[in-house]
């Protein structure tokens, strides 16, 4: 009994070795998209302050465009341009309060992510593949209706976040049923 309890100990201090070991070998990727997603969530946050003090401050929004396009020597006939125009022509009419709201609410979502997948959570790869792929259709939409560099860098960039994600979870999954077998045969 005791040679038993020995090699079931021994089984189940290698599969934690291994465990570690491959928890380890994700880490950098992990962190790596971690990094991403607080980005994306400090990138909101500055976005919705800087909106909201301006409109605060009646900031004309359709002007700024206007001379942006200028400065890039953008045509503002083009129908792109003048969506971004009545897109900007419409800001004025949020409540600062409203947009910092949804900022932090996004925010809030984007850190969470961010602080669960740099501690390897499980919970975290599963959330990062759900948000990833919500937004795939959306991206896929834009890219049909105004096909450009940025939409498809966009595009690209979730979805190899989503199929990373997805790869790390399945290796765990693999590695955890190696586990159990291993146990079960010892």
């Amino acid at each position: 009994m005791v040679s038993f309890a020995s090699s079931n100990v021994s089984a189940t201090a290698r599969a934690e070795r291994a465990k570690t070991v491959r928890r380890r070998s994700h880490a950098a990727g992990l962190r790596t998209v971690a990094s991403l997603e607080a980005l994306k969530g400090v990138a909101a946050l500055t976005l919705a302050y800087v909106i909201s003090r301006a409109i605060k401050h009646d900031y004309d929004f359709e002007d700024l465009a206007e001379r942006i396009f200028g400065f890039f020597h953008i045509s503002i006939s083009h129908h792109w341009s003048q969506h971004v125009l009545n897109w900007a022509d419409k800001i004025s009419d949020w409540h600062p309060t409203t947009i910092l709201a949804v900022a932090a609410a996004y925010t809030s979502l984007r850190f969470l992510e961010a602080y669960g997948l740099w501690r390897q959570r499980i919970w975290a790869e599963w959330l990062a593949i759900i948000s990833g792929c919500i937004y795939l259709p959306l991206e896929i939409y834009k890219l049909f209706h105004h096909p450009n560099a940025f939409h498809w860098a966009i595009l690209l960039i979730n979805i190899v976040v989503v199929l990373y994600i997805a790869w790390v979870r399945w290796d765990e999954i693999k590695a955890a049923r190696a586990t159990k077998q291993a146990q079960a045969y010892p």
